[in-house]
């Protein structure tokens, strides 16, 4: 039965004027190109989507299984209203209006007229859907923040939406952690998933306000197989792939609750890397450090990319091939009970740290921030990512070069499966 609170039907059309009260008045719904012009269309009128349209309806949201775009781009908001009919709203909105971004069109029709503010930013105009795919995640603050049932969700949290324990290394910074709400935006060209949460962001004013977020980059397409993070080497390689391994680890599935069914629960961490550490160190060390080869991806002592780990394999001098605090034997489903995720990462660049030089008073000394965006996706997160990063964080080589900075976990619930329906909305009806 819908929440009391909600006063309308929950497929009601956008009236409150903090949307759209400065863009003409353009509704966004179930009829969104009822009105104004489409400047950007990029499919014909009952033909078959372009292959650089991903489908925004079904049964899971996009950007999960969806092979790795170039680009991404990740916010997370915090709800800034008291009222849970406006949250229901914005969330509403969000779905329509990414419905539209993820086929090439602009978040509602333009009008055209001089005198009015344009309901869409413009600068992705004539780059298409670029592949672009959104979806969109609860925290667990959604639901209780500071011991308050803010929006009378609290009964229906799952226990797997948890926040994180501490780690042993984490450098956590308050400004790039959390959010009630957050946005996944990925795509083959970077303004267009910028543009994506530029719009989501807009129409979000005085209900949501973005917290913070992270823009990455990969070097793979559709078809170039397994991309390489930036280290250099292929990350990725052990994902579930098949339907039946996607169900196991992804989905979520009979546990419930009912609202999360088809979803998944993501896990995002900010992870800084001391590059000029890593560049310093010998091919050899970096491989013993990751536990496979540079250049071809195959765990050491084999040859393919995708061969199978033997954590039992001994090198020549009778030394173990893949050492005991290899990153991808600590991360390994045998030294983990079976726990396997989904990796979705991405790298980042955010240019040079700058600090006054130790003993060197008015000298300028920099340090690279770059690092890595990393994105997880599983069923459980207490038998996927805190399984599996526990021991990381005690003993894995690699991370001597890192150290996380931003973390976020969410639900991600089911896609909505038809232009009638929208993300959350079966939470909301609970």
């Amino acid at each position: 039965m819908t929440d009391p609170e909600l006063s309308e039907d929950l497929s009601r059309p956008l009236t409150r004027r903090a949307f759209f009260g400065t863009v003409g008045g353009v509704a966004v719904g179930g009829a969104l190109a009822a009105t104004g012009v489409d400047l950007v269309q990029t499919s014909p009128a009952g033909g078959a989507a372009p292959p650089d349209v991903e489908a925004f309806f079904g049964v899971h949201q996009g950007g999960i299984v969806t092979a790795p775009q170039r680009y991404s781009y990740f916010a997370a908001f915090d709800v800034t209203t008291a009222a849970k009919g406006e949250l229901a709203d914005l969330l509403r909105h969000w779905s329509a209006i990414a419905s539209r971004l993820t086929q090439g069109l602009t978040a509602a029709p333009l009008s055209g007229d001089p005198e009015r503010t344009e309901p869409d930013s413009g600068e992705a105009l004539g780059l298409g859907a670029a592949r672009l795919t959104i979806n969109f995640g609860f925290g667990p603050t959604l639901f209780v923040k500071d011991g308050i049932d803010r929006y009378g969700l609290a009964r229906h949290q799952p226990y797997e939406l948890a926040e994180l324990p501490g780690f042993p290394g984490d450098a956590l910074v308050e400004s790039r952690s959390g959010g009630d709400l957050t946005v996944h935006a990925c795509a083959d060209d970077p303004q267009v998933g910028l543009h994506a949460v530029r719009q989501l962001a807009r129409v979000a004013d005085g209900v949501a306000s973005i917290r913070w977020s992270q823009s990455g980059f990969n070097e793979t397409t559709a078809t170039s197989g397994t991309p390489r993070n930036i280290v250099g080497f292929k990350d990725g390689t052990m994902n579930p792939r098949s339907p039946a391994e996607l169900d196991q680890f992804v989905w979520v599935g009979y546990e419930g609750p009912r609202w999360m069914t088809g979803g998944t629960y993501l896990v995002v961490r900010r992870i800084q890397i001391a590059l000029d550490q890593w560049d310093a160190q010998s091919l050899g060390t970096q491989e013993h450090t990751v536990g496979r080869h540079k250049i071809s991806g195959a765990p050491l002592g084999r040859s393919d990319e995708f061969d199978a780990l033997d954590l039992e394999a001994k090198d020549e001098h009778g030394h173990l091939a893949i050492p005991v605090n290899a990153h991808v034997r600590l991360a390994s489903p045998e030294q983990n009970w079976g726990a396997t995720i989904l990796r979705r990462s991405y790298a980042y660049d955010d240019g040079v740290e700058v600090s006054t030089a130790p003993g060197a008073p008015g000298q300028l000394g920099g340090t690279m921030d770059v690092g890595l965006l990393f994105a997880c996706y599983q069923r459980n997160p207490l038998l996927g990512f805190v399984a599996i990063f526990k021991k990381l964080a005690e003993r894995d080589a690699l991370r001597q070069f890192t150290t996380h900075t931003g973390s976020a976990i969410v639900a991600v619930p089911p896609a909505a499966a038809h232009p009638d329906e929208w993300v959350g909305q079966r939470l909301f009806a609970s």
